[in-house]
């Protein structure tokens, strides 16, 4: 890993650990904040293939 790929996992990171923060401090919270995130992740993959399902192409 270089440069700005560090960077992106670092802010991910980040990001992760202030969710599981916020989802553990407020349970009601964390359900709305994964089905977000499972909703998004989805569009993504489907977005981004064609439909297929598989990985996004480089």
């Amino acid at each position: 890993m270089n440069g700005p790929l560090d960077l992106r996992v670092l802010v991910l990171l980040l990001a992760g650990a202030v969710t599981a923060y916020i989802a553990y401090m407020h349970p009601a919270v964390g359900i709305a904040l994964l089905v977000g995130v499972g909703v998004v992740t989805l569009a993504y993959l489907l977005m981004s293939t064609g439909g297929s399902g598989g990985p996004p192409a480089p």
